[in-house]
């Protein structure tokens, strides 16, 4: 039955409906599609045509004599390069946008935090006395493209880590030089004949993550603040029911911003909303899937109509004109689940194309006639309606609490700090924190992992900031507002409500992982907890992965010093000496280590024990939750009414409005 594929209501009513229609989905698919046992475990080498080789009963060895340890890490190694290729990529196309902006060449774009900017170019040692943002902006993006493809050296933001955390990389050679020269070195290193050593393989997997993490997906977030705005806090709403029955719906579902803000900045044009009313529509009705969902979300408060497994739902529900897709995590059954109602499927990417999709491709010269184009696309749909389903589904959100934000709500305008939040963590009043990040995954019931490990991290007094998919269970399941305060621990909950946030924040995408990476530095930077982000009560968490981006970002966040615990399952079961590698070998080298833990409880179990290790050895003040007092949860009076009153006084004072 539905209800055991999903803890979401919203999700269960469709794939009731769904089911009831005949119509295949993820979910079903799942169950009819049963892993390769082999593969699953990472005991298959497919890297040349004397195989694929399976590593099964007494076969120790392929054709070529590679032992399973040989390519198990091989495995693990392409795909940590293959993650690290899409994010990275993603980062080499926002520094192209950034270019043709400062050109003018962009039509539609502009530079919109300044601020940020200047911080970026001092960071990357470019000069900006005297000189316009647009010559500022357009060394910045000369000088982020070189991070691509630059062959010696060290790429530019490595130096924005912890000292001592550089120490380690150059002591172990693996500081990266160049994005795009690390990628390719995976993919030469782990060819047939070439690396066949496990461990060292897998060093170079490290540098290939740490150069998206510090370099690619870095840029990405960086530039992403630049061309749109720095995210600050914002109310809006996630889940199906942000669909709207008298309005044109169109949702964009991928990675890529400047596609997604530049359809929110073309639906405002007063012609194009006339042009909806002549159709019969009351208006345009924009809402999101996965990660360009979150770009969107937390800088245009544009809602939120769910995460990865919801991109086949929201089409199911009959109400979408049309479905606008970019890069990555964009299924190839949008096409077929489409087929049986009015729904376009549109591609936008160079990079991308479904078979039986409408292609209209983006570009930044002609940004805003194409965005013009798409829409009015989907408008010339909505007379093609039928019957429309859409679940009375919605939870209100705060979100975008980029890391600007966080420094500024804990000490000001004039004296941002993690003062605060360091102090609060040496007090015992906060635990330690968590990131809870990733992907849903259909061989899990979908939120479920997520969703266990957020209720029992922030009851444990553990801070928990959340990305991409993981931010949307989150919010869908109303774990993205001051309410929940009354679910967070006695000490967690003093702190928040000080401060006035919830106990999890909401701070981006996918690629916004590398914000978290400035945060812990910051942490480490601002003393008490150590002096490396490995010395800091801290774990990542992906309860419900698929994707091989997340292995990368496992992989540059443990090679960051982090403790990091992946649910689902293992890609390298079936080695017990990889598994070994990357646990205990890797925390031997960097600080850091990667384990995998399917049942959500242990994982919590284990996230615990690791905080509370770090504590000890930090000599800070023992755990004890009955120190803090059960205080009353404060809302604004009228927050039922309107919860905006919670931002807006925020927004208002950090000067983003």
């Amino acid at each position: 039955m539905p209800d055991k594929k999903t803890i979401d209501p919203a999700a269960a009513e469709v794939l009731e409906r769904a089911q009831q229609l005949g119509l295949s989905s993820a979910f079903s698919r799942a169950d009819a599609t049963k892993p390769c046992p082999i593969g699953q475990e990472g005991n298959c080498c497919s890297v040349c045509f004397m195989g694929p080789c399976r590593f099964v009963g007494k076969t120790t060895a392929g054709i070529c004599g590679a032992s399973k340890e040989t390519i198990q890490a091989r495995n693990l190694a392409r795909k940590i390069a293959a993650g690290g290729a899409a994010h990275s990529d993603h980062g080499r196309d926002m520094a192209f946008a950034l270019l043709l902006t400062a050109r003018g060449e962009a039509q539609g774009f502009e530079i919109k935090d300044e601020k940020k900017l200047e911080k970026v170019a001092r960071l990357m040692g470019i000069d900006t006395a005297g000189r316009t943002k647009e010559k500022v902006a357009e060394e910045v993006a000369l000088r982020a493209i070189r991070d691509f493809g630059q062959q010696e050296g060290e790429l530019t933001y490595i130096k924005r880590a912890p000292k001592k955390r550089q120490e380690i990389w150059r002591k172990l050679g693996i500081v990266p030089r160049g994005v795009d020269r690390e990628v390719v070195e995976t993919l030469h290193r782990t060819g047939m004949g070439t690396d066949q050593d496990a461990e060292h393989i897998l060093d170079h997997a490290m540098r290939t993550a740490l150069a998206d993490g510090w370099g690619g997906s870095m840029l990405a977030t960086d530039i992403g603040d630049i061309l749109f705005g720095t995210p600050a806090p914002a109310v809006t709403s996630m889940n199906l029911g942000v669909l709207k029955e008298d309005e044109v719906n169109i949702v964009v579902h991928g990675h890529h911003p400047t596609l997604s803000e530049t359809i929110v900045q073309a639906s405002k044009d007063p012609a194009i909303i006339e042009y909806a009313k002549s159709k019969g529509a009351k208006g345009i009705n924009l809402a999101g899937i996965c990660c360009t969902a979150n770009e969107v979300l937390m800088r245009q408060g544009v809602p939120l109509a769910g995460n990865m497994l919801h991109q086949e739902l929201a089409i199911m529900t009959g109400a979408v004109e049309a479905m606008v897709v970019d890069v990555q995590c964009v299924m190839e059954a949008l096409v077929e689940v489409a087929s049986h109602f009015h729904t376009k499927v549109i591609t936008t990417s160079p990079k991308a194309k479904i078979t039986g999709a409408t292609h209209i491709e983006f570009e930044e010269t002609r940004g805003l006639d194409i965005a013009r184009l798409i829409l009015r696309t989907a408008i010339d749909n909505y007379p093609n309606r039928k019957e429309a389903h859409i679940p009375d589904v919605s939870s209100p959100v705060v979100i975008g609490f980029s890391h600007e934000y966080l420094n500024y709500m804990q000490g000001g305008r004039f004296r941002e700090s993690f003062r605060p939040l360091n102090d609060a963590v040496i007090a015992g009043r906060i635990r330690g924190a968590a990131a809870v990040v990733g992907c849903n995954n259909p061989r899990a019931v979908q939120d479920e992992g997520i969703m266990t490990v957020i209720k029992e991290l922030i009851a444990n007094d553990v801070v928990v900031v959340a990305t991409g998919c993981g931010a949307a269970a989150a919010g869908k399941h109303g774990y993205l507002t001051p309410e929940v305060f009354q679910a967070a621990g006695p000490g967690l909950k003093e702190v928040c409500q000080a401060i006035g946030v919830p106990p999890v924040l909401h701070m981006g995408s996918c690629v916004d992982n590398s914000r978290i990476l400035t945060v812990l530095t910051q942490m480490a930077n601002e003393g008490g907890l150590g002096d490396d982000i490995s010395d800091i009560p801290a774990v990542g968490i992906c309860p419900e992965w698929m994707n091989e981006k997340a292995l990368c970002i496992a992989a540059y966040a443990v090679a960051s010093g982090c403790y990091v615990l992946f649910g689902v399952g293992s890609p390298v079961a079936g080695s017990p000496e990889v598994t070994r590698l990357i646990s205990e070998g890797w925390e031997k080298k960097v600080g850091g280590k990667l384990e995998f833990e399917v049942d959500p409880h242990k994982i919590v179990e284990k996230a615990l024990a690791h905080i509370d290790k770090k504590r000890v050895a930090l000599k800070l003040a023992e755990y004890d939750p009955k120190k803090f007092a059960q205080s009353e949860t404060y809302l604004p009076a009228d927050y039922a009414k309107d919860p905006k009153v919670y931002t807006e006084g925020h927004r208002t004072k950090a000067g983003v409005v």
